[in-house]
């Protein structure tokens, strides 16, 4: 009670100190506070005492790979993506995650980390599949949670996103969600009220879609009604990067901070918009209330000097990152028990694959890090392996839809990066960096303060090496304008001009001048790069691509790989998706692995029927060689230690404990968003609740691989399922049951619990999570797990009568290893 009466008192006393700011404040300082400073952060009011706040991209990892104002650069942890996190079903580790973000936060000047995404996976085909958690609100919103309640800890904000039903880049900026109610809450918003409701992130960010014809920056209903005041959300709504429309709308629906800065419809215009009587002032300050609330949790306007420093890229937080990794990579297929391999047994390995040499650790857009170091999976079976093993590498085929950007390798020395406050290159830099290579897109600002984004150029310079002699193609692309040097020779001009933002944001480059040049493997050559700018436009961008020299006829790597394939023991192809290829800003066109894959991988197991397949996705794909092809591994997009958790994996060190968080249907046609996803400017949630398995399920179609499906190298058992037969509503519901190893090794099972429906007044799908443990057992060990259900896990919500309703009558509770693999059932009836 006293712990609970000196909570009291300091929230009492931070209301009254921001009361008491408040009032200090004029209505120009006010309206100040709601919008960005610049990129990331926000407005300070130095008068009195108030700070800036800085936000920085996630959700993975704390993005500081690109140099801008405001955000400092630095080698910061990539962590597996969130289907990744989703698919290791283990609330705890999620937990230990967060909080490693949040002492990386805090390491990189931050102050709150921009995620989780929590949107629903509604088809394969979306591009952010890979940030996104599951199909399912509840695994959505349970590990959201844990990853909320562990960055939190730390004293970093978070922020909850994308509020609401962005679930398709295609047509994101404008489109609108066409969604009824029931489905709005039953699919779309649960996962969002159990982490508003039970983690209280500091900031809620909305998306760009429309929701109904609304903006989310401008619905009243999303943000005000539910958010706000059912849900009892107290922190801050801030807009994602360039979805506000205009000013008087979003005030008044409840949306308190627009980002990025320097503001473009807040600042003076909400200050004339108020003084003519367009917003109540009263609304100007329930948001200014609500932003003083979060800097003053912040700590920064108290002894800032005392916040944690924390730290980034420690070996704690690389080995966490594998074991994520670990624990979320799914065996999918094990036909004869290939797997785990025993190095024994074998003596030589054919690996194979453009995901082979090459660490696929995460897809593009914004979420997007470059980690201090990443390991392929080829380097993590050498390193596992040393000379134990012969290990064969080939590529077999490419998986490029677009050619790739020059690798960070081709400059081994990096570049040095001098930026000019002027378009000429003239005088003295105003600020010198090192970058990796040439990838840059400017948003409103650049790295020093007194260099202006409307007005600037930037000179590159470094020595270009490449392993393979022979003619490449060199592809530049950018806005505005620059040129390409090596050793003093200009090779490459391009001259773009600038962009609207709408274009930009979804493709910031689209034209690409290309040269070849010969150039020698292990020579050094003098590279320079001019880039000048004096458009006016806030954005600015540059990309350097290449492709490599042809193959000598009748020397093809497809060929060498079959015949590699033939000699060793066991074939492992890496298949799956190239380096940003699944991104923020666009959708996947299918559901096939780019380029020849398929071919190869039916080529390479008719040479060695002893084949492993392993894909790095953040989707499902196709797999029209899963017949013929015995052990499969879904990886995802594992971070930078996944090469060394693959490898883990396949020789046995971890037992694979990973579940699927989404269906994987046989072909994009079953996929129950087929006939409505991508629509147009208004996109019809055709399918309503039944979203993924509930769908495959109500519809009795067979998937490919099933919701909550991974197989594991040891055997579990389900016994003594106990409940009661009776319920009164109101009261908890105690489940438990009793798992065993029945197996030869140490493993984890994910034990899932379904709760179905049996007569409903409103027509229901066949079951639906509503619980689930990671259970670790050793052999012959036996644990008993425990699920508490109250009359939300039995509820649907009626869209007539507008509340949440658990009907009296029978219901079953289902325990499974899978949505398909029930193992245990018994009834209650709720009275």
């Amino acid at each position: 009670m006293e712990t609970e009466d000196k909570g009291y008192i300091h929230q009492m006393a931070s209301e009254d100190r921001i009361e008491g700011l408040l009032r200090q404040m004029t209505l120009d300082e006010k309206c100040a506070l709601l919008a960005g400073k610049d990129t990331w952060n926000t407005v300070p009011i130095e008068r009195l005492g108030i700070p800036s706040l800085t936000m920085t991209d996630g959700p993975h990892g704390v993005r500081a790979s690109n140099p801008e104002t405001g955000r400092k650069m630095g080698p910061a942890t990539s962590f597996p993506t969130g289907v990744s996190m989703a698919s290791s079903w283990n609330i705890e580790l999620i937990e230990r995650v967060g909080k490693a973000l949040g002492e990386e936060t805090h390491g990189m000047g931050c102050d709150i980390l921009l995620g989780p995404c929590v949107n629903i996976v509604r088809s394969p085909l979306a591009g952010r599949n890979f940030e996104s958690y599951s199909e399912d609100p509840y695994l959505a919103g349970q590990i959201g949670l844990a990853w909320v309640k562990g960055l939190q800890s730390q004293g970093v904000g978070a922020s909850l996103k994308h509020y609401a039903c962005n679930n398709q880049e295609f047509n994101r900026d404008r489109g609108s969600s066409e969604i009824d109610e029931r489905t709005l809450r039953e699919i779309y918003l649960a996962q969002f009220e159990t982490i508003v409701k039970e983690a209280h992130p500091w900031t809620v960010m909305n998306s760009y879609n429309r929701i109904n014809g609304i903006y989310a920056s401008e619905n009243h209903t999303l943000l005000t009604d539910i958010l706000k005041n059912e849900w009892g959300f107290d922190g801050v709504v801030i807009s994602d990067w360039g979805a506000t429309h205009n000013t008087v709308e979003p005030v008044i629906a409840g949306m308190d901070i627009e980002m990025p800065g320097p503001t473009k419809y807040f600042g003076s215009l909400l200050v004339s918009a108020v003084r003519n009587w367009q917003i109540p002032e009263a609304s100007v300050d329930e948001a200014v209330r609500r932003i003083l609330r979060m800097i003053i949790l912040s700590g920064k306007m108290d002894n800032p000097e005392d916040l944690p420093k924390g730290s980034v890229n420690t070996p704690e937080h690389q080995a966490l990152a594998r074991e994520l990794a670990e624990e979320s990579i799914v065996l999918l297929k094990n036909q004869g028990e290939l797997l785990p391999l025993n190095k024994s047994e074998i003596k030589s390995i054919a690996v194979i694959g453009p995901n082979a040499a090459e660490a696929r650790y995460g897809g593009g857009g914004s979420s997007f890090l470059e980690p201090p170091y990443s390991i392929s999976p080829l380097e993590g079976l050498q390193k596992k392996l040393g000379d134990q093993l012969e290990i064969h590498y080939e590529l077999g085929c490419t998986n490029l839809v677009f050619p790739p950007l020059i690798p960070p390798g081709f400059f081994p020395g990096g570049l040095k990066a001098e930026y000019f406050a002027n378009s000429t290159l003239s005088g003295t830099p105003a600020i010198v960096l090192d970058q990796p290579n040439l990838d840059q897109l400017w948003f409103d600002s650049i790295p020093a303060e007194s260099v202006s984004i409307d007005n600037f150029s930037v000179r590159w310079s470094g020595k270009l090496v490449v392993s393979r002699s022979g003619l490449y193609t060199l592809m530049l692309g950018n806005l505005d304008q620059c040129k390409l040097f090596l050793d003093g020779d200009l090779i490459l001009e391009n001259n773009q001009g600038s962009k609207p933002l709408d274009v930009i944001w979804a493709d910031p480059i689209s034209v690409f001048s290309s040269a070849q040049v010969e150039l020698e493997a292990g020579k050094e050559y003098t590279f320079r790069g001019e880039f000048d700018k004096s458009s006016g436009d806030k954005y600015a961008a540059v990309q350097l691509r290449y492709l490599e020299p042809a193959e000598p006829e009748g020397a093809g790597t497809f060929e060498r790989a079959i015949d590699m394939a033939k000699m060793c023991d066991v074939a492992i192809i890496f298949a799956g998706m190239p380096t940003g290829f699944e991104s923020e800003g666009g959708d996947r066109p299918d559901m096939d692995l780019p380029g020849r894959q398929n071919e190869l991988i039916q080529a390479i197991v008719k040479a060695n029927p002893r084949t492993i397949v392993v894909v790095n996705a953040g989707a499902p794909v196709t797999m029209p060689w899963i017949a013929e092809v015995p052990a499969v591994v879904e990886a995802f997009y594992p971070g930078q230690e996944g090469g060394s958790a693959i490898a883990n994996i396949l020789f046995g060190d971890v037992n694979p404990s990973g579940k699927l968080s989404v269906t994987f249907p046989k072909r994009l046609k079953d996929n129950p968003a087929y006939l409505n996803y991508p629509g147009d400017r208004e996109v019809l949630y055709g399918e309503g609740i039944f979203v993924g398995y509930r769908y495959y399920e109500m519809r009795d179609v067979e998937p490919l691989f099933p919701f909550g499906y991974g197989l594991s190298y040891t055997s579990f058992e389900y016994s003594d399922l106990a409940l009661p037969r009776y319920a009164v509503r109101g009261d908890p519901i105690h489940v438990s049951l009793k798992v065993k190893n029945t197996g030869q090794r140490s493993g984890k099972e994910v034990v899932q619990l379904y709760v179905k429906d049996v007569k409903s007044s409103l027509l229901r799908p066949p079951k639906e999570l509503k619980g689930f443990a990671k259970v670790n057992l050793d052999p012959d060990e036996s644990k008993t797990v425990e699920f508490l259900l109250d009359d939300r896990a039995l509820s649907f919500f009626d869209p007539v009568e507008k509340r949440w309703i658990a009907e009296s009558g029978e219901f079953e509770v289902l325990i499974g290893a899978s949505a398909s693999a029930i193992r245990l059932r018994e009834t209650l009836e709720l009275a």
